[in-house]
């Protein structure tokens, strides 16, 4: 059996846990001794929790971990989330996008681009933006793609596709989003 990187992950569908498996994933390749590089793609704003552990683990493997967020604030103390596009949000996903093609042409073993899939769906990226990124992958990096509503086409590219599918969910008791658990 082959060990090598280089395989396209994508993880997406309607249920919970897609950053989370990303995010997982991270943690085991860092652990592993891994060069990795996470892109969070419509996420910005300091609300996400990880965030303050991955700002540690930026400072403990200065060179073997990257990460930057883009996107402009989408969630909003106790009014959930917006969800229409701004001028900012388009250039954000821009800015998101130069600096996902910057990793790829380093030398990284794992490239995680959360939420990238669902940029498309949401017009802040085009479908041409994610198969740039798949033609700019080198041969030995391993790439993860998070996000619902992969497209087709992309999913046809990848060789591990993993889809979370909502059977049950908290919110339908009305139980709202948490800092630790949901963001």
């Amino acid at each position: 059996m082959k060990n090598t990187l280089g395989q396209i992950h994508i993880y997406t569908g309607n249920g919970k846990g897609k950053t989370t498996a990303g995010l997982g994933l991270c943690i085991r390749a860092l652990g592993a001794g891994l060069k990795i590089g996470l892109i969070f793609f419509d996420k910005g704003g300091n609300f996400y929790a990880e965030r303050k552990v991955l700002d540690k683990l930026k400072k403990i493997y200065p060179k073997k971990f990257f990460y930057q967020a883009f996107g402009e604030v989408r969630m909003q103390k106790n009014k959930g989330f917006r969800f229409q596009n701004t001028p900012a949000d388009l250039a954000q996903a821009q800015l998101g996008l130069k600096q996902a093609l910057k990793l790829l042409n380093q030398k990284f073993d794992l490239i995680i681009l959360d939420e990238i899939n669902t940029t498309v769906k949401t017009g802040l990226l085009e479908l041409k933006d994610l198969q740039n990124i798949i033609d700019a992958k080198q041969k030995n990096t391993e790439l993860v793609l998070t996000g619902r509503y992969c497209p087709k086409k992309i999913i046809s590219q990848a060789d591990l596709i993993t889809e979370m599918k909502d059977i049950k969910h908290y919110a339908m008791k009305g139980v709202s989003v948490r800092p630790g658990i949901d963001y």
